[in-house]
């Protein structure tokens, strides 16, 4: 399971690290993004294709999770932030991943995470909050919890934050 928390994490990273583009009319592109709704409907394989493009990576890295479906969203704050590449906060920026492979070729593993900036003061932020825990320097992951066959039975939570929602910022 922890190797599935790190390809949650890894798919957020990729939103930060690299702005997607999407079709000129708004709609969902061929690898599941649609920008203006801030939104990405896909797989965990259409994902890897369209920001990494090596199929032997994708293949080795999302393993049994490649099959699953994806959806991301976050709001304008997070787009904010990775075109001033976060030098210019405070942000209200707010990013989840629900991971489904609950169908026959998929993985058997239901996830969900939240993730909000909480700034470069980390843990010591005015904007952390208890039950997360903090991930690439400057956000928190204030839900990751889930199903995951791979990693045991039972429903597991490796953070739940409080408050867990995204406030009325977002």
């Amino acid at each position: 399971m922890r190797k599935f928390g790190f390809v949650g994490s890894l798919l957020a990273a990729a939103v930060l690290a690299i702005a997607t583009t999407g079709p000129a009319l708004g709609g969902f592109d061929q690898a599941g993004y649609n920008d203006t709704a801030r939104l990405f409907n896909g797989t965990g394989w259409s994902w890897c294709m369209d920001k990494v493009g090596d199929a032997a990576w994708c293949n080795a890295y999302l393993g049994m999770y490649k099959n699953d479906k994806l959806i991301m969203k976050w709001n304008g704050e997070w787009d904010r932030g990775n075109a001033e590449n976060w030098a210019n906060g405070p942000y209200s920026a707010w990013l989840t991943n629900e991971w489904n492979g609950r169908f026959k070729s998929g993985s058997g593993s239901v996830w969900h995470y939240k993730y909000i900036w909480v700034g470069l003061d980390g843990t010591a932020s005015p904007y952390w909050r208890d039950g997360g825990y903090l991930i690439w320097g400057e956000f928190e992951v204030i839900m990751d919890q889930g199903q995951d066959p791979a990693y045991g039975p039972g429903h597991w939570w490796f953070a739940h934050a409080k408050p867990n929602g995204f406030g009325p910022q977002s």
